[in-house]
């Protein structure tokens, strides 16, 4: 059953303090983009995502296949594939340590359920994703393939060519999404690799694009039902959602500054005071 506004609200706070928890227990990981990228990831795997951990195969078939191109965000990704039921809760613990299923990148060398491709090398999330589209059209699967990636990473020019790819094999069955924070580890994009207008690019491709709020639940799940909808249209669609790096936390809101550093004891004592407990409980 669907989950309402104020219960993703309820998950997302948990999952943002799993996040922060989880990088300061390691003293690494990359907490800013994991931040701005929770309530958008929060809605589709609580509600919008076709999948069953129960029945979790990695070929992913009769699911829907998510894939985390911005590969170092993986707080997140694990935060809610634990809270989903992939894996137990109390695993996040492990968080980056020695010879855990939990890398600071996802890794499919042991296995971890709901980790369908191993990433983090920037841009090359996208070209898995849409080989698994065209697969899933192969084999007449109609479940669809979703995937996240960066705005800093889409400086990347693999991220370009599987733009290509994906529309010249009519991937509508690909659902794209940006986390456009507008940050990345060496500061605004913009002042980086001046990426301008990512809707204009992504529309001269041939790709639907749709903008909307990552921060706010309806603007979200709205996205996504016109994402959807484009399924059976012959063109690939890519959400860009206008997000804000280490939301939440006011000291860690919108400086890139948190995209690869952890907040000391202190600092994560204010974080969580801020944040709130919730019913589902820490790790």
């Amino acid at each position: 059953m669907a989950k309402s506004n104020e219960e993703l609200q309820i998950i997302a706070t948990q999952v943002r303090r799993d996040i922060l928890r989880m990088v300061c227990m390691a003293k690494s990981g990359h907490p800013g983009g994991s931040m701005s990228s929770t309530d958008i990831l929060t809605a589709l795997y609580f509600n919008e995502m076709q999948h069953d951990p129960a029945t979790w195969r990695r070929d992913g078939k009769g699911q829907d296949i998510f894939i985390l191109s911005a590969g170092h965000m993986t707080p997140v990704y694990y935060s809610l594939l634990a809270r989903n039921g992939y894996f137990p809760v109390s695993e996040l613990a492990s968080f980056r340590q020695m010879g855990t299923r939990l890398q600071g990148h996802p890794s499919v060398r042991k296995n971890l359920p709901g980790i369908f491709q191993a990433s983090g090398s920037l841009g090359q999330g996208l070209s898995a994703a849409a080989g698994a589209a065209l697969g899933k059209k192969l084999d007449k699967d109609n479940n669809l393939v979703w995937c996240l990636c960066g705005d800093g990473e889409s400086e990347e020019g693999q991220i370009w060519e599987a733009g290509m790819f994906a529309v010249f094999h009519k991937l509508d069955n690909l659902i794209a999404m940006t986390d456009w924070n507008g940050k990345q580890i060496d500061g605004p994009v913009e002042e980086v690799a001046g990426e301008g207008d990512l809707a204009a690019k992504w529309e001269a491709w041939g790709w639907r694009v749709i903008v909307a709020d990552g921060h706010d639940f309806d603007s979200i799940q709205q996205a996504f039902a016109l994402a959807k909808a484009g399924k059976g249209s012959g063109v690939p669609t890519m959400i860009l959602f206008k997000s804000e790096m280490g939301h939440g936390v006011d000291f860690m809101a919108g400086t890139h500054k948190w995209h690869g550093s952890v907040p000391k004891p202190e600092q994560l004592e204010d974080a969580l005071k801020q944040l709130g407990e919730t019913p589902l409980g820490d790790f």
